[in-house]
């Protein structure tokens, strides 16, 4: 049965129109050059038949026609990510457009779409850290997951690095011993206000176990009032208008310490690109080497008969207007 790789559309419907309204015009313009000479233009018919011919074989290669099924080798790697997503109430900070996490969430979606063969989680900490999606292949499930992030999901409290780390360590340490050991890496995404203690066990546990950790840095320097959902602003223990700003220090130092990177999102610095980059150049475990069966592309043939056309049309030539 023949099948075909690309389906037909608009770019071939204008391209098959403009062929045709340029040659007809051609055409004309040759009948009426020689009318006045007492010739006649219509030698050129049987070259408008090779000239169709070899133009629809070229618009049938493109296309890419299908026959049969080849068994092809195919084979797999993959990668755990582990997205670490702040959902402290600094985050609803509008110093990022529209706010800190709805610029997260639009970002991490492309992400996760840039990921089709990898595993991948999503974890929500504040004071503490949850697993909101654990790894998993299912996109859809993940970017419903995502899409409900709001910061009023977890507790008010002071946002701790430690806690999304340890929760990602024990997830690693559950791995039966006969496991496959997979490429993991962690981009934890936060404002970089980190309030938690005793951080340096826990990254010296994740520099050992060869995780790499990406930090994502969301806000600027100059900060911004963090707004009431109900109106106005929150106010500090002074009563002066709460400020928060993006502390990159602590972000650094996390992916210097565990041979990451850190990156910035803001109005003025976006190295969410750099982070997909960076992300992508991750090699993943060979996990099987498998045959699957594809359509094998007989575009070859078409192609061939058009530039043999092609070439005949070049070199057989008509003589329409004689002296």
């Amino acid at each position: 049965m023949l099948n075909w790789a690309y389906p037909i559309a608009w770019p071939e419907l204008l391209a098959l129109g403009i062929f045709f309204v340029f040659y007809v015009g051609f055409a004309l313009r040759t009948q009426r050059l020689a009318a006045p000479l007492g010739q006649r233009g219509w030698r050129l018919g049987w070259k408008v038949v090779l000239r169709l011919a070899y133009f629809g074989l070229f618009a049938m290669a493109l296309l890419g026609p299908a026959y049969g099924v080849t068994q092809r080798p195919v084979r797999t790697t993959g990668k755990d990510v582990w997205l670490l997503v702040d959902l402290s109430r600094s985050m609803d900070a509008p110093d990022v457009a529209p706010t800190r996490l709805q610029k997260v969430k639009a970002e991490l979606a492309t992400l996760i779409s840039r990921f089709q063969a990898d595993r991948i989680g999503l974890v929500v900490f504040g004071a503490d850290a949850y697993v909101q999606c654990p790894l998993t292949y299912d996109q859809s499930a993940l970017q419903l997951f995502l899409s409900t992030l709001q910061t009023s999901l977890l507790p008010t409290g002071a946002t701790d690095f430690t806690p999304p780390l340890e929760l990602v360590l024990d997830r690693l340490s559950t791995l039966p011993p006969t496991a496959t050991p997979r490429a993991t890496a962690i981009v934890l995404v936060s404002d970089g206000e980190d309030f938690g203690e005793n951080l340096e066990p826990t990254l010296r546990v994740l520099a050992r176990s060869g995780v790499r950790l990406f930090t994502l840095g969301v806000g600027t320097l100059e900060g911004s009032r963090l707004p009431r959902p109900k109106g106005g602003y929150l106010r500090d223990a002074r009563g002066r208008d709460a400020v928060t700003r993006l502390t990159p220090a602590p972000l650094q130092r996390l992916a210097e310490q565990t041979g990451g990177r850190y990156f910035e999102l803001s109005e003025r610095r976006d190295e969410f690109p750099l982070l997909v980059n960076a992300l992508n150049r991750l090699e993943g475990q060979t996990e099987q080497v498998r045959s699957v069966a594809v359509a094998d592309n007989r575009y070859r043939y078409p192609l061939a008969l058009a530039l043999a056309l092609l070439a005949l049309d070049i070199l057989l030539t008509v003589r329409v207007i004689r002296p």
